[in-house]
């Protein structure tokens, strides 16, 4: 049997890299072929999934201090991860972080740079981020706007939200008290006629141009195409090619949840299989009990306990595997 190990991370245990790998490791045991493709949503993880960092820049953090922030550049192509330049992890998670003050300058830095490197296609991961100022700090950042004109900008986002409800969103998860995201909403309106004005383009009527704080909207507003970020990976790693060659799909994720059927790789991944005839299960570190029957699900947690599931996560993901090989694949 052919069997396509297609799945994300396991945030703060296991890469999506190595979560591949384990359900390699239970396909072989038991004869089967496996192809391992680890998968991202455009946020975290995305860069590696895309071949790795090659480059490092030095650029202004989310609180303002440099941090060394890794990208990829080849041949043309350029791949910058968000969260490595202004993420929350970098600003010390929501406790930490200064929402009304936190910047995306470091990655317009990265973008600015890619440029420079003579990048002629960007692909831009948003998630993780720290950021609620619209974008301003990376196009301030960016010293001549023009020079993107003949880049392809392909921004990878997740998110449906619009860039005036950014901050009633995302705010509160990056530590924005009720006042606080009220005057990060007054200042993303005033921003969103700023750009109107600036490029001639109302971010406020474009999907997604809230990812990230409205870092979306802004690159929009520069020419950007705002992409879903599994469609995007998935095109990027010829998923679609795979899949004609395979008999059972295998998925996952640290924890399936409502959100995980949209726009996520678990999701991605069921409407794929379903398209292409396959069956498919997944592989998960805990399933809300809203979601676990929308897609035959495995849980670490269920199977072996929080404990022992955060303890060796890997050894738990390859049995799982196993079981749900025996179940589905005869």
């Amino acid at each position: 049997m052919r069997v396509l190990a297609a799945v994300d991370k396991f945030r703060g245990t296991a890469t999506a890299a190595d979560v591949a790998a384990a359900i390699g490791h239970a396909c072989w045991e038991r004869g089967h072929d496996c192809v391992e493709q680890p998968l991202a949503d455009g946020g975290e993880g995305m860069l590696d999934v895309l071949g790795g960092p090659n480059r490092t820049s030095t650029v202004t953090g989310p609180l303002g201090a440099p941090v060394d922030a890794e990208w990829r550049l080849s041949r043309d192509t350029a791949i910058i991860e968000m969260a490595r330049a202004s993420g929350l992890v970098l600003a010390g998670g929501a406790e930490g972080n200064d929402p009304m003050h936190a910047t995306t300058a470091g990655t317009g830095e990265l973008i600015d740079a890619a440029v420079t490197a003579g990048a002629r296609r960007i692909i831009v991961g948003l998630g993780g981020s720290a950021t609620t100022d619209g974008g301003l700090g990376a196009l301030r950042a960016i010293r001549s706007p023009a020079r993107l004109r003949g880049v392809e900008l392909l921004v990878a986002c997740d998110v449906t939200t619009t860039f005036t409800h950014a901050a009633e969103v995302f705010g509160p998860q990056k530590g924005a008290t009720p006042a606080q995201i009220k005057m990060l909403t007054n200042r993303l309106e005033q921003l969103a006629q700023q750009y109107l004005a600036e490029f001639d383009v109302d971010v406020t009527r474009i999907e997604g141009s809230g990812a990230a704080g409205g870092i979306a909207g802004m690159l929009a507003a520069l020419g950007a195409k705002l992409v879903p970020g599994f469609d995007l990976v998935a095109d990027e790693v010829d998923l679609y090619d795979r899949l004609d060659e395979t008999d059972l799909v295998i998925t996952g994720e640290g924890h399936l949840d409502a959100q995980s059927f949209e726009g996520k790789v678990v999701g991605g991944m069921a409407e794929l299989a379903a398209e292409h005839d396959r069956p498919i299960g997944a592989v998960v570190g805990i399933a809300d009990d809203d979601v676990a029957d929308r897609i035959p699900t495995w849980s670490l947690v269920e199977l072996f306990g929080a404990e022992r599931s955060l303890r060796e996560p890997l050894w738990c993901i390859e049995r799982a595997a196993g079981l749900l090989l025996d179940d589905l694949g005869g």
